[in-house]
């Protein structure tokens, strides 16, 4: 039996849908149940239900978006950096292997090979090296498991949130057994206010960067096939194969989609973030050669992406 932790958010309902397409046993735990956040409740609670694996779905994103975590930092603190420790105490005291949702935001950037040296470029929108994302693909290389995080408290600028989930893979880092599965700007078919395909197409404006992005469902499997599978514990990259552009994104959901209305870009970071965001944001490239080694098979970007799009459900969307 699984027990799951924040199984009513956007990314626990998909581990929830995942567990039950495999009849696979779970317990959706819920802190109006049990205040998981205590570690005296969780340790009592894991030794009373003995659970075979536990998977931490919960977290503290923001609503509408990561700027509203700079607004209530206590929030994404407790939720991002103090509840993965507590987690990792209860269960190693319970002797009981477990699962973190991380993100990739942690990361600013992409590593680039230019004549034949590769360095780490953390601002892509520069001109010479979007025009390099897509003409010469090959060129641009994720960050990698063992890469030190470039967009967080120990190396700013960062947003709050980003600041956080970087200190909670600090917090939990040797105590216990457990996965850290990083995500990266969910998507999928269905139209949700926490879908990036969603948020593309109501965006006043577009802000054209380059980024790995994690389809949904192809996220949970990929996480539930670590722990099937029995690979070594751990940090994993968990984004589809490859990169996107926004401009990418948009010709995407243009030529699928057909949207009656004509897509904006901002003219710059300047003008983004003196209307749009109050904070940093990342955007980065993940290297996620590692679980894909690990015998996880995961579908190219370019596939999710179109299969979404020909398979989007409007009349699904969700605030």
């Amino acid at each position: 039996m699984i027990l799951l932790l924040g199984a009513s958010g956007y990314i626990g309902k998909a581990f929830a849908a995942e567990l039950r397409r495999r009849k696979t046993k779970f317990i959706p735990l819920a802190r109006k149940q049990v205040d998981y956040t205590r570690f005296d409740l969780l340790l009592e609670f894991l030794r009373r239900k003995k659970p075979s694996f536990v998977i931490n779905a919960a977290g503290y994103t923001g609503k509408p978006n990561v700027d509203a975590c700079e607004l209530d930092k206590a929030g994404t603190l407790l939720g991002n950096a103090l509840l993965p420790q507590t987690i990792a105490h209860a269960c190693a005291a319970a002797k009981v292997p477990w699962g973190h949702i991380s993100s990739g935001c942690i990361y600013s950037g992409a590593k680039v090979t230019v004549r034949g040296k590769v360095r780490v470029e953390k601002d892509m929108t520069r001109p010479e090296l979007h025009a390099l994302a897509g003409k010469s693909p090959e060129k641009i290389h994720g960050f990698t498991e063992t890469d030190t995080p470039n967009f967080s408290f120990r190396d700013l600028p960062c947003s709050f949130y980003s600041g956080t989930k970087a200190l909670g893979e600090e917090s939990m880092a040797g105590i216990g057994q457990s996965y850290v599965w990083r995500l990266r700007i969910p998507f999928d078919e269905f139209d949700n206010a926490r879908n990036y395909l969603s948020k593309v197409q109501r965006y006043q404006k577009v802000y054209e960067n380059v980024n790995s992005i994690s389809h949904r469902a192809d996220f949970v499997k990929a996480c539930l096939d670590l722990w099937e599978l029995r690979a070594p514990f751990g940090t994993y990259n968990v984004t589809n194969p490859g990169f996107v552009t926004t401009h990418h994104v948009v010709e995407a959901i243009e030529t699928i989609l057909k949207p009656k209305r004509k897509f904006e870009y901002w003219k710059s970071d300047t003008e983004f973030y003196k209307v749009a965001a109050k904070t940093p944001r990342s955007n980065c490239v993940m290297d996620v050669s590692k679980i894909l080694a690990a015998g996880v098979k995961i579908r190219p970007v370019e596939e999710a992406l179109e299969h979404s799009l020909k398979n989007w459900k409007s009349d699904s969307f969700q605030p």
